[in-house]
This record gives structure tokens, sequence and C-alpha cells, in this order.
């Protein structure tokens, strides 16, 4: 009976828990559907996925929160921008930096990782393996014989000489001799910072995807409602900040293998 009692006296809104669902909410006018419902009216065209921009604000800043992510159907937006081309080109940036980490940034020299050093010849630029023949003598020791293209020789050596991982060819005639360093600490920490020079020129390439995606849609500005194309932006957004944190762990996990 005292529960009871106390009860009665429990302000009336708790018994009516809709109307504090319903409250503040806009109401569509008759004919026009509620997803529908943006500051233009019934009559501006919008994406009906697309929900309107308080809901994809940003969560309070308390400790441990992040914020809120949107997730927009690529094919309900795609008169405005193609959001899978986007995405697919802030890929390739992330493979080619681990190309680039496999490449060119190892302790360990072999045969191969002189494949793909690029030599600019009169006749235009070449991998190093198509033009001379990559082969292991010691372990110590790299021979390119230059022997099919001997006038590209010179430039070969060049190239191998800049193309960054510490090497100092000798040649003897069209054949071109590639010690290999000993490991030493003072090189572990130089890949390192190429690693890190690597992973801010791939963050450039990415910043530039990032930003002709934005230009695109803000081509449409006058077409559809502000809040569509803040949430676009926003996505876009999402997609390049994920692609950099990639970029991140891809660095720190190469820069432990160089450091040992």
């Amino acid at each position: 009976m005292a529960t009871a009692l106390r009860l009665r006296h429990l302000p009336a809104l708790l018994y009516r828990p809709s109307l504090a669902v319903v409250r503040g909410t806009p109401q569509a006018p008759a004919g026009c559907p509620a997803l529908l419902l943006l500051p233009g009216g019934c009559g501006q065209r919008a994406h009906p996925v697309l929900l309107a921009r308080q809901l994809a604000t940003k969560k309070a800043k308390g400790k441990g929160q992040t914020q809120a992510r949107v997730n927009i159907s690529a094919a309900l937006v795609e008169d405005i921008i193609n959001l899978e081309e986007t995405n697919e080109d802030m890929q390739a940036v992330i493979e080619a930096l681990k190309e680039d980490f496999s490449r060119n940034l190892s302790v360990r020299t072999s045969p191969g990782a002189l494949d793909h050093i690029i030599v600019m010849t009169k006749d235009g630029k070449f991998p190093l393996n198509q033009l001379g023949q990559i082969s292991q003598k010691s372990p110590q020791l790299l021979i390119v014989n230059m022997t099919s293209f001997p006038e590209s020789t010179a430039a070969a050596t060049k190239a191998i000489r800049e193309s960054g991982m510490n090497l100092n060819p000798e040649v003897d005639g069209t054949i071109i001799r590639v010690p290999i360093p000993k490991v030493t600490r003072e090189h572990r920490e130089n890949l390192a910072k190429l690693a890190k020079q690597s992973t801010n020129k791939s963050k450039e390439a990415l910043r530039k995807v990032r930003s002709k995606s934005v230009n695109q849609i803000k081509k449409f500005k006058n077409k559809v409602s502000e809040d569509t194309l803040w949430l676009l932006e926003k996505q876009i957004q999402q997609m390049a900040d994920d692609a950099a944190a990639e970029m991140d762990k891809l660095l720190a996990a190469k820069t432990k293998e160089l450091l040992g």
C-alpha cells in the first residue's frame, strides 16, 4: 500500500513516454515522406537514405568517446559522387606505400630488391631488371650484367647509387658489382627515417584524393540540400582518416622491423 501511494505522486510525464519521443520532432506534411523532410520543404530534392544533420553530429567530448560515424550507401548518391571510386583511389595510395616498403626499405638486400630501380636512359625510363641481368654472387655481393645494353651501364650505376638503399656500386666494363653493406644501427635508423618520409608523401597523396572528392560534391551545392553535402563530406573524411590510420599501422610495423 505504501508503494502505491508513493507512485501516485510521480510526475505525469513518466506515465506517457511516447510524448518524450515525439516532442521536438518535425512532422511531415500529408503526402511528404518523413525521411524527405528538409529545411526547404517537401519540394526540395533529397536522398531518402540521408538522415538529418543532428543524427551525425559529434558525441559529447567525454573521455573515451569518439565521433559518430556516417555510413552512406554509395548507390544512393552516385549522381553526386562515386564513393567506391574514391575508396579505390585511397586504397591505391596505401598499396603503393606497401610496395615501397617492400621493395626499397629492407635491412636485407636480395637480387629482387634491385629489380624495380628505375634507370633513366636516352630512350626513356626502364626498370633495372629490363636492362641488366641481376644475380647474387655471394651473401655480400650482387652482380648486374649489362651486356645486353652496355650503353646504359653508366645510367644504371647512377640509379643504383641514388636509389636510397645505401649502395655503392663498382663498374668493371659492362659488369656492375654491388657490395651489400653491413647492417649497422645507423643504416637501420636511416631506413626508418625513409619509411617515415614515404608515409608522409603517401598521406599527402591521400589528402589530394580527399580534396578532389570534396570539390566534386561542392559542385552540387545548388542542387541538393546542405545536410546532404555535409554528410557526404563527413563520409569522405572518415574514409581518409581510416586510410591514414592504416598507413600509421604500416609505418609502426615497418619501423619495428627496421630497428630490430
